[in-house]
């Protein structure tokens, strides 16, 4: 197997070092020497510190897309393609590159004011996240949608703390569990 290119390499130091330090502390210098690559040549693929923060993000945002679909087209009752969500948290911490947390939360907390493309890049991670819900939750109990909506949130956005926390050790299964109960479907 051949060795990544320059811009893979450089979106993985970058999703490293963004999201296992931080990103206001992260200056694009670390990044180039991480990534064994020039500053110039940081800047020649992705425009400046906002444009690397995005081009990380909108990677995750495909990559954590393509792991839920896959977990919603594996469940055959409507209430499992709601909590599939869950079981993707699982499988996508897996097979993703390492970090403190979920990047677009970690985005939100550090750039709250940010009207950039990395925060509509945040945006629509949390429209994705509500739209998608919104459906299977129709489809799963069409008297309940926005409680569904509300209660799987909730949950899934304390799963992704509890991964910056460090407990519980399978945030994701105990999440999965306290949704179901909560909306009455254990």
């Amino acid at each position: 197997m051949g060795r990544p290119d320059t811009r893979t390499t450089a979106l993985d130091a970058a999703e490293r070092l963004f999201f296992g330090d931080g990103i206001a502390v992260t200056p694009v210098d670390a990044v180039a020497r991480e990534a064994g690559v020039s500053v110039v040549t940081l800047y020649s693929h992705f425009g400046s510190k906002d444009g690397l923060v995005e081009a990380v993000l909108a990677r995750r945002l495909h990559a954590w897309d393509e792991v839920w679909r896959s977990h919603v087209e594996a469940a055959e009752d409507p209430r499992d393609r709601v909590l599939a969500v869950f079981d993707a948290v699982t499988t996508f911490r897996a097979t993703a590159g390492a970090t403190q947390w979920c990047t677009f939360l970690a985005t939100a907390s550090e750039r709250p004011a940010a009207d950039d493309a990395p925060a509509a890049l945040v945006a629509r991670d949390d429209a994705l996240l509500r739209e998608r819900l919104r459906a299977y939750a129709e489809a799963a109990d069409p008297a309940r949608v926005d409680e569904i909506v509300d209660t799987v949130t909730l949950v899934y956005n304390g799963v992704l703390a509890s991964l910056l926390r460090g407990a519980p050790d399978d945030p994701a299964t105990v999440g999965r569990r306290v949704a179901a109960v909560a909306l009455g479907w254990s």
